[in-house]
């Protein structure tokens, strides 16, 4: 990493940590060189990047001043303690380097945005996310990955193509992720569940719906998986695709999170897959922004051909705007900065969770239980005593001006909804993590009582 660059994440990082205040003056340049052990050019490099991406500013023959931005913590809306909101912190979305980026797209592929792209996707796009995925154990070849509008839209067009195995039930677990149950459910699809705690699943009841429930194939969420914010264990995922191969099952892993996972000898479902049963889902939602809405697919060679022409039908191509963008983010180093700050800052917000919930836990009189991760997640959820009540929880909560998500979205008509809260702290501040969980431990413990 280059030296400036490397200073620049350091500034970053005082600013968003209040080491330096915001709207106040920035140490001088040699004090900063010298604070830091970089030459006065190397210090100039790192606050102009700054300046250019509007988090200091000069004035002239005064110094450098960290920009004064409007608190979450200002106003009636900002005192709220959000531990129900999924999506990034859109403070910490790198707005100014993906401008740069769309405006030198524009320049680089104007021709062909007055043009339909490829089904599969932009092919140099295609060659950068190639190396990206190696990267996390997924070893593909471009002509299996396809780019597209998302990965709603994948499972989407997954769902309604036939299957080599000529199956017809999609499995998922419960709880499970909202939107694509709305979808099935929608549809009238055939779907069925298999329930999920943080310890895992049912590998005997797994392999009892493989024999008999006609299953096409199992979508889920091995990494982080939403909303229980709970991991399989490297055992688990092998014995998943074992039971695929031996059954004729299809396996769709939804790797969303795939950016932000702090433990490096975890690998996904697919670096276990000898067989070509396991379809890899990769989201950029989380990392960058939502609104990019690209979505990344690796299938095997029995499925991609049919898959392109399937997505076709429905979305020609993705934005080739978005696409040209993202591989220029990624060829020019930004993704991989951003992703440590975020990783980073979002580890520091999950250790305090972590570690907050913990020292409630041993105080909570069994109240609610609280399942430790090895790695600290950024959300997680809490098991409540059975005749606790959800909806007055939430309503004392709100109260005391804490944001809660009941769990019920998350599951299909029918299927037992255990005692759960899921608790997610992309969006809370980190100072008010302790006083997030310690106002919702005692707001439980008077429920109890």
């Amino acid at each position: 990493m280059l030296k400036y660059i490397h200073l620049t994440d350091e500034l970053e990082a005082g600013i968003r940590n209040g080491m330096f205040q915001q709207g106040s003056k920035l140490p001088s340049i040699q004090t900063l060189a010298k604070r830091y052990g970089y030459s006065k050019s190397t210090v100039l490099a790192a606050l102009n990047d700054l300046v250019r991406r509007h988090m200091i500013y000069s004035v002239p023959r005064s110094g450098y001043y960290v920009v004064q931005r409007n608190s979450r913590g200002e106003g009636k809306e900002c005192v709220m303690i959000d531990f129900a909101t999924s999506a990034p912190d859109p403070d910490l979305f790198p707005y100014l380097d993906f401008q740069h980026c769309i405006n030198k797209a524009i320049d680089m592929y104007k021709n062909d945005l007055f043009l339909y792209g490829t089904p599969q996707g932009l092919p140099s796009l295609i060659k950068v996310i190639h190396r990206q995925l190696a990267d996390s154990q997924v070893f593909a070849q471009e002509r299996n990955i396809v780019i597209t509008s998302g990965v709603q839209l994948a499972l989407a067009v997954l769902t309604t193509l036939p299957f080599p195995n000529g199956k017809k039930t999609i499995l998922i677990e419960q709880p499970g992720y909202h939107l694509y149950i709305d979808h099935l459910l929608t549809h009238g699809l055939p779907v069925q569940g298999i329930y999920r705690t943080a310890q895992g699943i049912d590998m005997n009841r797994l392999e009892e719906l493989f024999k008999t429930g006609d299953i096409k194939f199992f979508y889920t969420i091995p990494r982080m998986h939403s909303p229980l914010g709970a991991s399989y264990t490297p055992q688990q995922k092998k014995e998943i695709v074992e039971l695929a191969h031996k059954y004729d099952v299809y396996v769709v892993e939804d790797d969303h999170m795939v950016d932000l996972e702090q433990d490096s000898k975890s690998d996904p479902l697919f670096a276990y897959d000898m067989d070509s049963r396991v379809i890899y889902l990769k989201s950029l939602s989380k990392i960058i922004f939502p609104g990019l809405r690209i979505g990344i697919v690796v299938l095997p060679d029995s499925l991609t051909e049919l898959f392109i022409r399937y997505k076709r039908s429905i979305d020609i191509d993705s934005s080739m705007l978005s696409q040209g963008a993202l591989e220029i983010y990624i060829q020019s180093g930004m993704f991989a900065r951003h992703k440590e700050q975020l990783r980073s800052l979002y580890f520091s917000r999950a250790k305090r969770l972590d570690a907050a919930l913990r020292r409630e836990n041993e105080r909570s009189d069994g109240v609610f239980i609280y399942y430790p991760p090895k790695h600290p997640r950024i959300y997680t959820h809490l098991v409540l005593e059975e005749h606790l009540s959800v909806p007055q929880i939430m309503k004392q909560s709100k109260k005391s001006s804490i944001i809660l998500e009941p769990m019920d979205k998350h599951y299909l008509p029918g299927y037992l909804q255990r005692n759960l809260i899921k608790l997610n702290a992309s969006h809370v501040p980190e100072e008010r993590i302790d006083t997030g969980i310690t106002q919702l431990a005692e707001i439980l413990r008077k429920q109890k009582a």
